[in-house]
Parts: C-alpha cells; structure tokens; sequence
C-alpha cells in the first residue's frame, strides 16, 4: 500500500484558482443619510437584488454584506443602516452599525441625495469620512441626479455635496435605473488594494437565506403601508422546510408595536395580510429558484425598538467583527 494518490485520482481533484497578477479585493463601506438610495444603488451594481429598498428612510437595520466577483477583483460591499440622530435603542443600534463598518473599510462610498439641499446629517456623516480618509480612500456618489432640475440648479447642488469631501472623488447616478453604476464599481475597483478572493465566485451575499427571506417579508410590509405604520415593524421567519426539489414552506412572523398597527397589518377580511404575502412569495420564489408556500402571522409585543432584550430576541445583534 501507498499513501501516494494515482495518476487517476490527481486527474479528478480540480486546480485551485489560479488569480490574475494584480488581483484586488476589499470591503466597501456603503455609507450616508436614510433614503438617500444605498440599497438601491448597491443593487444595481450587484446586479440582483441583496438589500431590501423602501420609500421609507432608515429601512436598512442590519449590517448587508453584497459580494461582486469579476475575474480580477472582487468587492464586498457593507450596506449600512442610514447614519440619523437616534430616539431609540433600535435607532442607537443602528447608528453603531454603520460606524463599526467604517473601521475595517478599504474604500468608503458615501451616496448623498443630489436632489435635496445639504443637511446636518450630510455634514455629520462627511466629517466621518473627511476623518477616515487619512487611512481609507473615498468615493463621493451623488445619486437622484435626475430629480434636481435644471443646470444651475444642478451645478449648486454639486458644487454643496464636494464642498463637504473634496478630496473625495466623486460621481453622478440615478441608482432606480441603474444609470452610472458601472462607473462607480469601476471607480471603486481602482482605489482597492491588491488581494484574495474571500469568498467563491458564485456567492452574492453572507446573509443567512432565513434572513434575506425575513427581509423581503418586511419590505413589502413598508411598501403596502408606507403611511399608516411606522418603523416598528419587525419580521421573523419561524419554519424553513424544503417540502420537495421545487417546493419550500415558509412561516413567519410580523411583530408590531402596537394593537391598532396589527389590524392595519392584517387588514379588512385579511385582504392586506394576502397582498403582502402574495407579493413577498413571488420575491422569495424568484430569490429561491423553487415554488413557495408562505404563512405568515401577525403579533403585538409592545414597544420592542426601546427594549435591548427584545431587539436581541428579533435578532439586532452589533457585528463588532465585520
């Protein structure tokens, strides 16, 4: 007997990749004010859809992490929750999580809203960057370029936004058509250090598939209720069971703050609940490549965005090791 494989066997194993010279990688740190359209703009680099968008601000909660490979690079990206003044312990913990995704950035994106004036918030957050810089080369994209209006208008508000960064290179975008985010993700690959693939090429994303689904649930809670309920809403999913090949069974669970936002939630003759299941099911087929069976609950527990252990309960753990 040897312990040496044979001819026949050493033909079987497959080469490890082999990079280019060259080869870089690193983490982008998505950054800037609530609905400013970092989720947006992140999935159309992406070219699929990772993190959940909303017309309402400050719907991105949790640390999303998109990944793009491409031969000679490969970026991933850190979506973070909007940087705002928090009232909450949801809000402090969101706050925590966009500025823990700054300390291990290689390239900062900081994505402002061209259409509106500067805010505190746009000052707050370029003070960051402005800060980070010294270390961590950054990107200034001004997204919603199609909404300013004429070109004065449009040279003023340009003119703002670099005033806050500029040393920053920057870029214009209309993230909801995906206009101009070829040229950010090739602005973004030039300024990355040279490095290994962390991941395969075929992963999209680090988030764990109950989550994305529990996602998509919540978004098309905001979508179909964008005034009536505010941000306390909270979704769980309880079983994930492959049923077949091309079926999967799905329950979860819609939490809100409030007795009144439940029957809103539910609806008349539950004709709300089934809007937001119908449209979240045809998302989590698309998302899952098989048929899905989707229950979904409504509960009540009060008050749960001011209280730490119910939000570590719901899942709003601080990442400290991104």
């Amino acid at each position: 007997m040897t312990d040496e494989p044979s001819d026949e066997l050493l033909d079987e194993i497959p080469p490890p990749d082999e990079l280019p010279a060259g080869h870089k990688s690193g983490f982008v740190a998505v950054i800037g004010r609530p609905n400013v359209g970092k989720s947006t703009l992140m999935n159309a680099m992406l070219g699929q859809k990772v993190a959940i968008v909303s017309p309402k601000p400050q719907t991105t909660r949790l640390r999303q992490l998109g990944i793009y490979t491409r031969e000679d690079a490969q970026v991933i990206f850190v979506d973070t929750p909007g940087i705002h003044n928090p009232r909450t312990a949801l809000g402090q913990f969101m706050v925590t999580v966009a500025l823990d995704a700054l300390k291990d950035a290689d390239v900062i994106l900081f994505v402002a809203d061209l259409s509106e004036p500067v805010t505190p918030e746009d000052r707050q957050i370029a003070d960051l960057v402005r800060q980070a810089q010294s270390q961590t080369p950054a990107l200034l994209v001004l997204n919603k370029v199609d909404l300013v209006g004429g070109p004065d208008r449009l040279q003023r508000q340009v003119e703002a936004f670099r005033a806050l960064v500029p040393d920053a290179e920057w870029l214009t975008t209309i993230a909801t058509t995906g206009e101009g985010a070829q040229a950010v993700m090739d602005a973004i690959i030039a300024k990355l250090p040279e490095g290994p693939r962390y991941y395969p090429a075929d992963q999209i994303s680090d988030i764990a598939v109950r989550d994305i689904v529990a996602e998509i649930i919540r978004e098309k809670v905001l979508l179909n209720l964008e005034q009536e309920v505010p941000h306390g809403v909270a979704t769980v999913v309880d079983e994930f069971k492959a049923r077949s090949e091309n079926l999967t069974y799905i329950s979860a669970t819609i939490y809100v703050e409030r007795e009144s936002h439940k029957g809103i939630v539910i609806g008349k003759q539950g004709k709300m609940l089934k809007t937001i299941s119908q449209q979240a099911r045809e998302d989590i087929e698309s998302f899952l490549g098989t048929r899905v069976y989707l229950e979904l609950w409504v509960k009540v527990l009060k008050n749960w965005r001011k209280d730490e252990n119910l939000l570590r309960r719901l899942g709003y753990r601080i990442h400290r090791d991104v």
